[in-house]
Order: C-alpha cells, then sequence, then structure tokens
C-alpha cells in the first residue's frame, strides 16, 4: 500500500537514507549532489516505499489502543484462526515474495507523489510441502505533481493452499 498523496522532503530521504545506512552524499548534501548527474539531491532506489507510513490504513503500521500483529510469531497474542491465515484468505501462510522498482527518473526533493495501486498478474504453481502456491502482482504507479510517471512498484505476494507442518524438534541425547 501507499498514501494516495506523499510530499517528498529533504528531511524524509536524509532520515531513510539513515536507516539503511546508505552515506552517499547525494542523498544529504546539497552542494556535493549539485556536483553530480543527478544536480541535486534524490531519494535511495527503495525510498517510495515509504509512503506507506503516511497512509492511515496501511496494515503493518501500529494503530493506538488496538493489538499489533507486527512482525514476530504472535507478539501481541492475537493468532490466526485456521481458514483465516491473515491477508488474503486461506488456510495456509503467505508472504511478500518480490518486490521490483522501475524509476522513469529520479525522486527528488520537492516532488509531491501520487500513489495509485492495481491488481498485476496472478498465478499458480503447485508446491511440494504445501499444496497449490497462488502468487498475485499489487502495481503501484508514483507519479508527480504534474501527472508525470516517477515509479513503477511491483510487488509479488505469495500465499500456500495449507500451512507447512513442521518437524517435531529433535530431543537432546544424554
Amino acid at each position: 500500500m501507499a498514501a494516495k498523496r506523499f510530499p517528498v522532503e529533504a528531511s524524509h530521504i536524509l532520515m531513510f537514507a539513515r536507516s539503511i545506512g546508505d552515506e552517499n552524499p547525494v542523498y544529504t548534501d546539497e552542494e556535493a549532489a549539485k556536483k553530480t548527474e543527478a544536480g541535486g539531491i534524490i531519494a535511495p532506489p527503495t525510498f517510495v516505499q515509504a509512503s506507506a507510513q503516511f497512509d492511515p490504513d496501511y496494515f503493518l503500521r501500529p494503530k493506538v489502543g488496538q493489538p499489533w500483529f507486527g512482525s514476530g510469531k504472535n507478539p501481541t497474542g492475537i493468532v490466526r484462526t485456521e481458514g483465516g491465515g491473515g491477508r488474503g484468505g486461506g488456510g495456509g501462510g503467505g508472504l511478500h515474495a518480490e518486490q521490483h522498482y522501475e524509476y522513469h527518473r529520479p525522486v527528488r526533493a520537492g516532488d509531491v507523489l501520487t500513489a495509485t495501486t492495481f491488481p498485476g498478474k496472478t498465478w499458480e504453481k503447485e508446491g511440494k510441502r504445501s499444496g497449490k502456491l497462488v502468487f498475485s502482482e499489487s502495481v503501484t504507479e508514483y507519479r508527480d505533481q504534474n501527472g508525470e510517471l516517477v515509479v513503477t512498484a511491483r510487488g509479488v505476494g505469495v500465499r500456500t493452499e495449507r500451512p507447512v507442518e513442521q518437524p517435531a524438534p529433535k530431543k537432546e541425547e544424554a
């Protein structure tokens, strides 16, 4: 998901670059960035994903007063029910399988991006341990304040037909 409207500020770019440990001055130093091919501060390659934090309905964003699903196994005590399987339904599990970014031009400080998300391709494959695997693509187009296409992001999720049975833990020998 992405916010409908995402203002890109130099401070956003600076914080994102710091969070990923990238010290390239094209992300942080206006004077150094002016001397590059980019001609000014630009955002790192995966920066547009940060637009999700501007979306109040983003499913991974914590909400005040509500249990949070989080990223660990049952971090809040929320237990997924059989058949519920979280996002996308089904009795198995799901995961984010791929992410691709196509840049039509660099994202620059001062841009105001608008995101539009729509479904992409869907395909299936037979898994060895989890039954049918259902792959689905989600496409998000980021356009600037002039309506020009800046970035096309494609994410692929995969859901399993059924959970994979985990082997019993081995007992330690004395």
